[in-house]
């Protein structure tokens, strides 16, 4: 007989079964909670609420693990490609070579996006944030393709759709990030793999030759990789439940640049990067600051260090904490902003104050310090985590859509006022 839990309320004994995951994650299966009891369950934020289950992405905050479909972190990281982790978390499996150069081929053939999506971008002012400009260009795809609006299409249509946005967001990225400037668009090059691709579109001018830094491209794979996936984030949840209404792929996975944009989420790299600004402006006296973060009646607080999920280390920032001493090595960068950075970095790794507390420089410190080390601008950096999300929203997607799951409804407590009769205007 399988495990269940007991709950008594009004006298009246329930039981819910207890589901367990491969990892012993165990979960109180509350489906039929309404309606047996007539009651929910109130959890702010979904912090202690599974709204689905997944084979993608498997975290253990108080170990530091991460693995994507059971592979570890730290070996994808080493010695995957991008687009190789890409296939492995849409499609269940590492790809055989076979495979993988198919999968390559269909993505190279779609890097283009229609002319058309020109005229959007040159409607935009100067200085809109990529992210906005990100979001509904993604969401117009739809508009381009609307053959992707058909929940019912054969998997062989859905496949384009995901070949498609693969290969257009690092073009849609790159361009943003050009008109921004109002600089000319650069066209994708196919000779070029995803991440060279990326920076060729970026950062080459017309007038002049331009190949990409394999160092700065090794050092992108490695981030784009760490990004990939992260369980049922805030971002990974919202192309869920959009998806959940049959939305298509292109409007779910837009809704999820919306949700990282946010400065709780991915907007947290930017974050960074504008903190250890304020503390160059303000002379880079970093003792100041470090005494303002311990400080209980000062509002102020280090971005980029400790962790929602990871209590102790996050496996991610692990692995990027020697990418980005590897970029700043080779690339020899001479940057005031990121001394101060590394100066913040030593104190959090030795100080009793922030070891005791787990506020330990976590992905979205060293992510920050390497894309600055890069060149690629502040804005850009959300846009940057989108990149390397993308293939956890399409897989959560895609999960979700052969699971045949619900269309997602949380429930509420109400709190507002008792009926009451409308007032004339008159007479109130």
């Amino acid at each position: 007989m399988s495990e269940t839990a007991k709950l008594t309320l009004d006298g009246q004994t329930y039981e819910f079964p207890i589901i367990v995951g491969t990892e012993n994650e165990k979960a109180i299966d509350i489906s039929k909670l309404r309606s047996q009891t007539g009651y929910i369950t109130l959890d702010y934020g979904f912090k202690n609420t599974g709204s689905t289950s997944s084979a993608i992405t498997f975290l253990d905050g108080e170990k530091g693990i991460l693995r994507y479909r059971g592979y570890p972190i730290e070996q994808l990281a080493e010695k995957a490609e991008f687009l190789e982790v890409a296939f492995l978390i849409i499609y269940g499996e590492l790809p055989t070579k076979e495979e993988y150069e198919e999968f390559k081929d269909a993505i190279v053939h779609h890097t283009l996006v229609h002319e058309d999506m020109k005229h959007f971008l040159e409607a935009y002012p100067r200085g809109a944030h990529p992210m906005g400009v990100a979001a509904s260009m993604v969401c117009s795809l739809s508009t381009f393709y609307p053959e992707s609006q058909d929940p019912n299409r054969p998997k062989k249509a859905i496949d384009l759709t995901i070949h498609r946005l693969l290969a257009k967001l690092p073009t849609i990225a790159a361009w943003s990030h050009k008109f921004s400037k109002r600089h000319p668009v650069v066209y994708p090059n196919n000779k070029y793999d995803y991440t060279e691709n990326f920076l060729y579109m970026m950062f080459s001018m017309p007038t002049e030759e331009y190949e990409p830094d394999p160092v700065v491209a090794k050092a992108l794979n490695k981030l784009l990789i760490l990004h990939a996936d992260h369980e049922q984030n805030c971002s990974a949840s919202t192309v869920r439940i959009v998806g959940s209404s049959q939305a298509n792929l292109y409007a779910s996975v837009a809704a999820g640049v919306t949700a990282l944009w946010g400065p709780l989420h991915g907007g947290a790299n930017q974050a960074v990067i504008e903190m250890l600004e304020n503390i160059r402006k303000d002379g880079g006296d970093t003792d100041k600051w470090i005494a303002k973060a311990k400080d209980k009646e000062d509002p102020f607080r280090l971005m980029g260090f400790g962790h929602r999920v990871y209590k102790n280390f996050d496996p991610r920032a692990t692995i990027i904490k020697k990418a980005a001493d590897d970029v700043l090595d080779k690339l020899g960068v001479v940057d005031p902003v990121l001394d101060i950075a590394k100066k913040l970095e030593k104190v959090a790794l030795e100080d009793e104050y922030f070891v005791k507390r787990g506020l330990y420089p976590n992905v979205d410190f060293y992510s920050g310090i390497i894309y600055r080390a890069l060149g690629i601008p502040t804005e850009m950096f959300t846009v940057m985590f989108a990149l390397g999300r993308l293939p956890g929203w399409i897989g959560q997607w895609k999960e979700m859509i052969e699971n045949g799951e619900p269309i997602g409804r949380p429930r509420q407590v109400y709190k507002g006022a008792n009926k009451r009769d409308y007032v004339p205007i008159e007479n109130r």
